[in-house]
């Protein structure tokens, strides 16, 4: 829960600041995603599905579905964070999510109609990294503390 200074001002908490900050980093790359020339191949971004060729920062690749969803838990992280136990279940729960993204990447093949994201080995990697990163940050920033509404 934040507590207050002297001025009045809210302090957030390691959690509340982390959820911020995961926020606003998936807020940011959504909007990279929608940029050409940070998004390579731009002319082949297409809503959803495999066949769309458009690669974030030359790796990753994406579609305009792809972009909305990171524009989406990036203004959840931000909107969560303004409570501890908000925080804590952006990044838990968010964290499961990619943990199950990571699982379905490896699962369904690129060239798969079931690859509507779409995914490839690099976002596997990421969905993996951040899955475990997130799970992560709510557990060790709360241990030992009641999550709050």
């Amino acid at each position: 829960m934040a507590t207050h200074t002297s001025t009045g001002m809210a302090t957030r908490t390691n959690v509340q600041k982390a959820s911020l900050a995961v926020g606003a980093v998936f807020l940011l790359v959504g909007i990279l995603g929608f940029i050409p020339g940070i998004t390579g191949n731009f002319d082949q971004l297409h809503f959803a599905g495999h066949h769309s060729e458009a690669m974030l920062l030359g790796l990753f690749q994406v579609s305009a579905l792809h972009n909305i969803v990171h524009l989406l838990f990036g203004v959840a992280g931000i909107a969560l964070a303004k409570t501890a136990g908000g925080a804590r279940s952006f990044l838990l729960y968010g964290g499961i999510i990619y943990l199950v993204l990571f699982v379905y990447g490896l699962v369904i093949p690129q060239d798969s109609a079931g690859n509507f994201v779409p995914l490839n080995g690099y976002d596997n990697i990421l969905h993996l990294l951040l899955g475990v990163g997130m799970v992560a940050l709510a557990l060790v920033l709360t241990r030992g503390h009641k999550a709050r509404a």
